[in-house]
C-alpha cells in the first residue's frame, strides 16, 4: 500500500535532513567530538570530482557524508549500509585519484 512517501531502495529511513538514521547518528557524534576538541573542520556532504568531463560525457562525482581532521590526518568518511558496486569503484578511484582511503563506518 503506498502512503505518500517512496520506499528508500536500500530501506533507510531518511532522519533528520540525512539519508539514514545512521548519517544522523554519526552527524552528532562527529559534533561532539568537534566541540571536544577530538577532531577539526568537521564537513559534510563533500564533493570530490574523480573523473573529470570529457568529450559528450559527464564528470564523475564521490559526495562524502563527512570530512575531518583528526591528530593532522584528513578523514573522509562514509556511512554505508549497502556496499553498492558503483559506491566499490568510486572508493577506489578515491584512492587512484586522491589518494584518500574512505573510511566506513555503519
Amino acid at each position: 500500500m503506498f502512503n505518500g512517501k517512496p520506499k528508500s531502495k536500500y530501506g533507510n529511513t531518511r532522519t533528520e535532513g540525512y539519508a539514514s538514521k545512521a548519517e544522523a547518528r554519526r552527524a552528532a557524534e562527529l559534533r561532539l567530538l568537534q566541540s571536544a576538541g577530538r577532531i577539526s573542520g568537521l564537513e559534510e556532504q563533500v564533493r570530490f570530482e574523480i573523473i573529470p568531463k570529457q568529450d559528450g560525457e559527464r564528470k564523475a562525482e564521490y559526495w562524502a557524508d563527512f570530512t575531518y581532521w583528526e591528530n593532522g590526518v584528513y578523514v573522509v568518511e562514509d556511512c554505508k549500509g549497502v556496499r553498492t558496486p558503483v559506491y566499490n569503484l568510486k572508493k577506489k578511484l578515491m584512492l587512484l585519484v586522491h589518494g584518500i582511503r574512505i573510511k566506513e563506518v555503519a
